[in-house]
């Protein structure tokens, strides 16, 4: 009798964790569909897309590239994984669709960045006493053949460049040769660290939600199974 009640308590425990675990995944998931079909045939669909240097209302930032926003902030993949800013596919080849600064700000690329660029707003626009960053990413070949603009080089240190600037161009560029990102920009804002320097962008308590900077609703706890579009 009591291995009998150990059995059934155990087999309610697995499925209440994996009632728990599917709702925390599902919005990636579904997302992920999306994104296939979209992929498919995305000329039946332009009204999912946004276009570089469109404006949602009065938020802040203008949009940084083409393309469908196809993962959110907070978005999930995997039990504990948390994701830290949005996914912008523009549905072409590496090294085509351009890449521009959301806001003003100071750029840097450290030495060894061969996808990535910083910039520096020393003002928040939504919180002017704090600083913050925004970070752009996989702009390279996955070989690691860089797509960020030539006045940016590597090594470059706080360069001022106005909102609309042309950062680079998408790539799929991951680290590994062997798994390629995909083609997109990552696009996140990361916190100051209080001493001049941005914080880790790859734990997501580092970053902001980005949505009321973009106006959009790019945040995937909240946003289940919205295709983020400015709102007419």
């Amino acid at each position: 009798m009591a291995k009998r009640l150990i059995l059934s308590t155990l087999f309610v425990v697995a499925v209440v964790g994996g009632y728990f675990i599917y709702r925390a995944l599902r919005p990636g998931a579904d997302r992920s569909l999306t994104l296939m079909q979209w992929f498919r045939d995305k000329d039946a669909h332009p009204d999912w897309a946004m276009q570089a240097g469109q404006r949602c209302g009065d938020a802040p930032f203008t949009f940084p590239t083409d393309g469908y926003i196809g993962f959110l902030w907070d978005d999930s993949f995997r039990p504990g994984h948390h994701h830290q800013g949005i996914d912008i596919f523009a549905g072409t080849e590496v090294g085509v669709t351009p890449v521009y600064a959301a806001y003003d700000g100071y750029l840097s690329r450290l030495p060894d960045w061969k996808a990535s660029v910083i910039m520096r707003v020393p003002s928040d626009p939504l919180q002017p006493s704090r600083q913050v960053w925004l970070y752009y990413t996989h702009m390279a070949t996955q070989e690691g053949q860089s797509f960020i603009s030539a006045e940016f080089p590597p090594g470059t240190t706080e360069v001022f460049v106005p909102a609309g600037t042309l950062l680079g161009y998408q790539g799929n560029y991951s680290g590994d040769p062997n798994n390629p990102t995909g083609i997109h920009l990552h696009f996140s804002i990361v916190l100051d660290d209080g001493r001049g320097k941005f914080r880790n962008e790859l734990e997501i308590k580092n970053t902001l939600d980005p949505s009321p900077y973009l106006g959009l609703p790019l945040n995937g706890r909240d946003n289940v199974d919205t295709i983020p579009v400015c709102p007419d």
